[in-house]
């Protein structure tokens, strides 16, 4: 079974003024598509929070992290800003795909890179754009982490 850690990223939900609905929800789905919740961290906006939480989160660890949260427009949305200080080699076509999926992907920022033998991935705050990020990435998620881990795999046909 495939881990995943759940970071969100929010200084309404560390001071407790917000739920975190967004990291609940990311949780649910990936449980129900099958993955192993293996850490939910809460983490304030800003760059070196997210460094800070990511490079915790990636020591030793070989799987799936996603950040929820602070990817947007606003000031202290600087998830994106923090986590390509931490990623090795980006994935482009990830980020793409999970902003092609919604009516506000444009809005996002997030970004989708490696580090180790782990994937980390960047969605948006709302529980619904959350949710629908990691849906769009759904079918490659669990190739793509087999050949992070180093497990033995062979390429997914062609739908072609």
């Amino acid at each position: 079974m495939l881990a995943v850690k759940v970071i969100t990223v929010s200084d309404g939900v560390v001071a407790g003024t917000r739920q975190d609905r967004s990291g609940a929800a990311l949780a649910d789905r990936l449980s129900a598509m099958g993955y192993h919740i293996q850490d939910r961290l809460v983490v304030e906006d800003g760059v070196d929070s997210v460094v800070r939480a990511l490079r915790g989160a990636v020591e030793g660890f070989a799987g799936l992290v996603v950040t929820t949260g602070g990817t947007g427009f606003g000031p202290r949305d600087l998830t994106p800003e923090g986590t390509r200080i931490v990623v090795e080699r980006l994935a482009p076509g990830l980020a793409e795909q999970m902003r092609a999926a919604s009516p506000l992907g444009g809005l996002s920022r997030g970004i989708a890179g490696t580090v180790g033998r782990c994937l980390v991935v960047n969605v948006p705050g709302s529980p619904r754009g959350a949710v629908e990020s990691i849906d769009a990435i759904a079918g490659v998620l669990e190739h793509a982490l087999e050949l992070l881990t180093g497990a033995d795999t062979e390429h997914p046909a062609s739908s072609r």
